[in-house]
C-alpha cells in the first residue's frame, strides 16, 4: 500500500513483518526464524508491503505467513523503522513480536531458504544492522508475555442526540464498521475470549468478534463510567484480575471515561510510559504483561486501514 505525505509529497510505502520466534524445542530458550531473499542475497527478518483495504497488522501476519509458511499471534510493537527507497519514495516498516503457532515452510520465489536459529546466531546471520537493532529490541524483554487487550467502544452517535435509556444506544454505521474492522486486529493479536461493560454499544463493538470465536460476550458491570466514578478501585481491580488470569487472552471493551485513568493507574504502578494518545473510539490497548506486571502498552489509534 502506498500513500503520500501530504507536508513534502514524497509517497510512503508501508510494509509490516516481525521476529517470529518459537520455544526451542528442547524446551530451553527461544528460536528466531529468518528468511534468505535469493534476489539480494541476504538474510532478514519476515515483512512485506500492505495492501489496499489490509490494516497493518494483518499484513503483518499475512506477510510472515506467506514468507515461512508459519502462522502467527502478534505481540508488543517492536519498533517502526523508513529508510528511503529513493529521492521520491520512503518505505515504512512496523514490526512486531509474532508467535509461531504452526506451520511449514515451503520455499518460493521470494524466499528459497528458511530457519530457526538462537539469539546469538540470529543475530551473526542478519545481513542488515537495522535488523539487529529490531532483533535486540525483541530480546529486551521476555519473549512469553501474555497480551491483554483493552479496546474503547465503537462510534454510537452523540449522546446528547440519543433519545431513551443511555445504557441502551447502539452502534452508528460508521461504529459497525469499526467492530467489523476490530476482529480482524483483535485475532491477530490471539484474542480468545470476549468481555464487555454493560453497555449495549460496548456489546456491540465486541459481538463480531464473539460470533467469529464462537464464544458468548461476558458481560462486565464493574467496567462501566458509572461503576468507575462510584468505586474506582473496584473496577481497576476487575481490569487487573481479568488482564492476570493467563488462561486466555481476553479482549475487553469499556468506556472512554473508564480507559485513560485505568491504564494511567495501572501502567504507573508497573512502571511502564504511556504513549502519547486520544483515546479515540474503537481504540486499543495491546497490554504485554509478564508474571502479572505491565512491561508495555502498545496504542492502536484505528481499527481501519489508514
Amino acid at each position: 500500500m502506498t500513500t503520500k505525505n501530504p507536508s513534502n509529497g514524497r509517497r510512503i510505502v508501508w510494509a509490516a513483518g516481525g521476529v517470529l520466534w518459537r520455544t526451542a524445542p528442547a524446551g530451553s530458550g527461544v528460536q528466531i526464524g529468518l528468511v534468505h531473499r535469493p534476489r539480494y542475497d541476504d538474510w532478514t527478518l519476515p515483512k512485506g508491503k500492505a495492501e489496499a483495504g489490509e490494516s497493518i497488522f494483518r499484513t503483518a501476519v499475512r506477510e510472515i505467513a506467506e514468507e515461512t509458511g508459519f502462522s502467527t499471534v502478534l505481540g508488543r510493537h517492536l519498533s517502526r523503522v523508513a529508510y528511503d527507497l529513493n529521492d521520491h519514495t520512503v518505505k515504512k516498516v512496523h514490526y512486531w513480536s509474532a508467535r509461531a503457532t504452526g506451520g511449514e515452510f515451503v520455499a518460493n520465489h521470494e524466499v528459497d531458504e528458511f530457519d530457526w536459529f538462537d539469539l546469538a546466531k540470529a543475530r551473526r546471520r542478519l545481513t542488515y544492522q537495522l535488523d539487529r537493532k529490531i532483533l535486540a529490541q525483541f530480546a529486551s524483554t521476555p519473549a512469553q508475555l501474555h497480551t491483554f487487550l483493552l479496546v474503547r467502544h465503537a462510534k454510537a452517535g452523540r449522546r446528547s442526540q440519543y433519545r431513551g435509556d443511555d445504557r441502551l444506544r447502539p452502534l452508528d454505521k460508521n461504529g459497525r464498521a469499526q467492530a467489523e474492522a476490530l476482529t480482524d486486529v483483535l485475532e491477530a493479536f490471539g484474542a480468545q475470549r470476549v468481555h464487555a461493560a454493560d453497555r449495549v454499544r460496548c456489546i456491540q463493538t465486541v459481538r463480531p468478534l464473539a460470533d467469529r470465536l464462537g464464544t458468548d460476550v461476558v458481560v462486565e458491570p464493574l467496567l462501566t463510567e458509572e461503576a468507575f466514578a462510584a468505586d474506582p478501585a473496584t473496577t481497576r481491580e476487575r481490569v487487573v484480575e481479568l488482564a492476570c488470569d493467563t488462561t486466555y487472552v481476553r479482549a475487553v471493551c469499556s468506556q472512554g471515561k473508564v480507559i485513560p485513568p485505568v491504564m494511567s493507574w495501572w501502567t504507573h504502578h508497573d512502571g511502564v510510559r504511556l504513549a502519547p494518545n486520544r483515546n479515540r473510539k474503537a481504540s486499543v490497548w495491546v497490554v504485554s504483561m509478564s508474571d502479572g506486571d505491565v512491561v508495555a502498552a502498545d496504542h492502536i489509534a484505528s481499527p481501519l486501514p489508514s
